[in-house]
């Protein structure tokens, strides 16, 4: 599957709007493709007090209620287009599965990386730099 589908429905999510007083959601969208072949979609949720979520951990907490955690795919978007995963982001997708240090990111229409690419010191590497 291509990262064409992906953005299709990360588009089809994408919906900004104030859901409270202090509170919005949507102005973030990410779709990711599992292992087993499975897309899953979901959306930022931004609160005054920091207790909000990304986008791409939305989209990962659907896969993980389906009993998924290998992640092959992702690409999140605004509306001013494709937005790259911010650190929490990223380490949070190489925490839930060893293997997805592997997972390709979608950073622009022409720009796919690997994670290890996005994380090349990582914390649990640490003890084995020298």
């Amino acid at each position: 599957m291509d990262f064409n589908t992906l953005l299709k429905k990360a588009e089809s999510v994408l919906n900004p709007r104030k859901i409270s007083t202090d509170s919005w959601a949507g102005s973030v969208a990410a779709a990711l493709l599992s292992e087993q072949g499975n897309i899953y979609a979901g959306v930022c949720i931004d609160t005054c007090s920091g207790m909000g979520f990304c986008a791409e951990h939305s989209a990962i907490a659907a896969m993980i209620t389906a009993g998924e955690s290998r992640i092959m795919k992702i690409v999140a978007i605004s509306k001013e287009g494709i937005v790259a995963p911010c650190g929490r982001c990223r380490e949070f997708m190489n925490q839930i599965h060893d293997d997805n240090i592997n997972t390709e990111i979608m950073l622009s229409e022409k720009k796919i990386v690997i994670l290890k690419e996005l994380l090349p010191y990582r914390w649990d590497e640490a003890r084995n730099i020298k």
